[in-house]
């Protein structure tokens, strides 16, 4: 996919551009594989905001995706390409031989038309699904499983791959797109190729009204706030932070604070942590 950007005819067109659709398949979703998105606009059960800055946003409906690839030895044709508003990655039609109808994350160069399968006698091509003990060492992959029969969790978004490092012990070792080096067990499947869309990220929004049509409200910085509603608000003109540190509004440390418990249970399995921001 490539980048398409926009002449200046508004003020909001100017400085923007949008995915060129023009590689998607012109059609609508299929609708037995649709499901009732509800919006939470960042609300709990109790209708509490507990995650601030969402809400409206334009009407979706959830696609449902193969994420577990279990379908096994059964060849699938790529019938359309389709836009997801879900994700940033696009989304394939499968049609399998057996006549069922299954989603998955376009990686790329994928095309419609093409053949793909999942099992241990597929062939190491993008969109076909393996164990990663089947897998030669060296291959790049996505929609990796973190256990086996849970579904893919690992490298999902557009642009984003895994690559297989090693095997050993009954774990694989991977590359995560974080830089990450973390052991899985080999019984987990994964996707061969690059996730689509790459340009994704190159994407510029150009006007804050589009970023309302994705559901996201206005963040209001808390230097500009007053004191009872953020620990950086007051003072004369722009005042400094006036502690330490910059926090949350709820005084927790903020920008580089670490989170990650200390004795969590996946530390023996991360051998060398992400790279350095």
């Amino acid at each position: 996919m490539s980048i398409r950007v926009l002449k200046p005819v508004t003020n909001g067109t100017r400085n923007m551009s949008v995915t060129d659709y023009s590689a998607l398949s012109k059609c609508g979703p299929e609708r037995s594989l649709l499901a009732p998105l509800n919006k939470k606009s960042g609300r709990n059960s109790y209708g509490r905001i507990t995650v601030r800055h969402r809400g409206g946003g334009n009407r979706r409906k959830y696609r449902i995706i193969d994420f577990k690839r279990d379908k096994f030895d059964v060849k699938a044709t790529v019938a359309t390409l389709e836009y997801d508003p879900n994700r940033s990655a696009h989304i394939a039609l499968l049609q399998y031989e057996d006549g069922e109808k299954r989603y998955i994350i376009a990686p790329s160069g994928l095309k419609v038309g093409d053949v793909v399968e999942a099992g241990p006698s597929a062939d190491i091509k993008p969109g076909n699904a393996l164990a990663l003990k089947d897998m030669p060492v060296g291959t790049v992959i996505h929609n990796v499983e973190l256990y086996p029969g849970r579904g893919g969790q690992l490298a999902r978004a557009a642009g984003n791959s895994a690559q297989l490092m090693a095997k050993e012990g009954g774990y694989a070792l991977l590359r995560l797109p974080s830089g990450e080096l973390r052991k899985v067990p080999e019984a987990c499947m994964a996707t061969v190729g690059v996730v689509g869309n790459e340009d994704h990220e190159n994407v510029k929004i150009g006007k804050a009204g589009r970023t309302r049509h994705m559901g996201i409200r206005p963040t209001v910085r808390g230097s500009v706030m007053n004191p009872c509603d953020h620990p950086h608000g007051g003072g004369e003109g722009k005042s400094p932070i006036g502690r330490p540190g910059p926090v949350t509004p709820w005084g927790k440390p903020a920008l580089g604070y670490k989170t990650r418990a200390k004795k969590n249970r996946s530390d023996k399995l991360i051998v060398k942590r992400r790279n350095d921001k």
